[in-house]
């Protein structure tokens, strides 16, 4: 898709399942379920939604997906389904990994990393994107290197500790512009310094929104992941972040929205509620 002079596309990594009740928090399961059904073992489908930006003459990845890495009793707990990886999204929009310049990752938990890096030889991990400068915030980085124990199964250091080894890292502080109307935007609450990605470019705006709003069945202020370390954080960044989108018509992606990667946002009735983006050129989730 064309976005002023942006390409836009959305990558899909597959799909995987997690805890309605954890993706829900104190939401009763009375009302989630309605938005997004469980299965016998209280499971919910999420999307791996990742993004590709061409802008500048670079070519750009926002996260990356669970990777290729777990063992059979991994891909059972979370239900992964890679009929599609974010490799094969890749190479149906022509690019190969020594192609991509940047990674973005919004934060380091295994959903949203996992293709940082890929088994070599010998079984050793390296880094899937060999040109790439991978930007992460510094401090979810020094976090994932030293996770609490209510967090420290959600970070795999197979996942970003070969990037230090290989000095790909840039580990930002704050809000910063990585490429011409490509701008970083910290985002704590599911994590501390949990970041954002807000598009420019031709007098319009789109943002991913990472996990401050995993899907659109979590627009609603208080319906806020059980997973969140500072939930009242992240209830104060939904109120600052929605309504600026609502009014400024921003495109909004959704990291694990197995339905609606993308949407424009419109209050209705009191209400904000997601209109879905089914442009095929953008929204090549397969």
């Amino acid at each position: 898709m064309k976005f002023g002079e942006m390409e836009i596309f959305v990558l899909s990594d597959g799909r995987f399942r997690l805890d309605g009740g954890a993706m829900f928090g104190v939401v009763p399961k009375t009302l989630w379920q309605k938005k997004i059904p469980a299965d016998e073992r209280n499971r919910i489908t999420l999307g791996l939604n990742c993004l590709l930006i061409r802008s500048a003459g670079k070519t750009i990845v926002v996260e990356t997906g669970t990777g290729d890495k777990g063992d059979s009793k991994w891909d059972d707990i979370f239900a992964i389904d890679h009929s599609t990886t974010l490799l094969d999204s890749l190479k149906r929009r022509g690019v190969e990994t020594k192609d991509v310049d940047i990674v973005v990752n919004t934060h380091l938990h295994f959903d949203h990393c996992g293709w940082n890096t890929r088994r070599g030889p010998g079984g050793r991990c390296v880094p899937t994107f060999p040109r790439a400068r991978y930007f992460v915030q510094q401090g979810e980085y020094e976090h994932a290197c030293e996770p609490t124990e209510r967090d420290r199964a959600s970070y795999l250091k197979d996942n970003f500790q070969p990037l230090a080894d290989s000095r790909q890292w840039e580990w930002p502080k704050g809000d910063q512009e990585i490429a011409p109307g490509v701008e970083l935007a910290r985002a704590p609450g599911h994590t501390r310094d949990m970041q954002c990605v807000r598009l420019r470019s031709g007098g319009r705006t789109a943002i991913f929104l990472a996990d401050l709003v995993p899907t659109t069945a979590h627009l609603p202020y208080p319906w806020i992941m059980g997973y969140d370390l500072y939930p009242m954080t992240t209830l104060e960044q939904k109120k600052r972040w929605i309504p600026e989108a609502v009014r400024g018509e921003w495109l909004c992606f959704f990291a694990h929205d197995p339905a609606v990667p993308a949407a424009y946002l419109r209050e209705k009735e009191g209400m904000v509620v997601a209109e879905p983006v089914l442009e095929p050129e953008l929204v090549i989730v397969e």
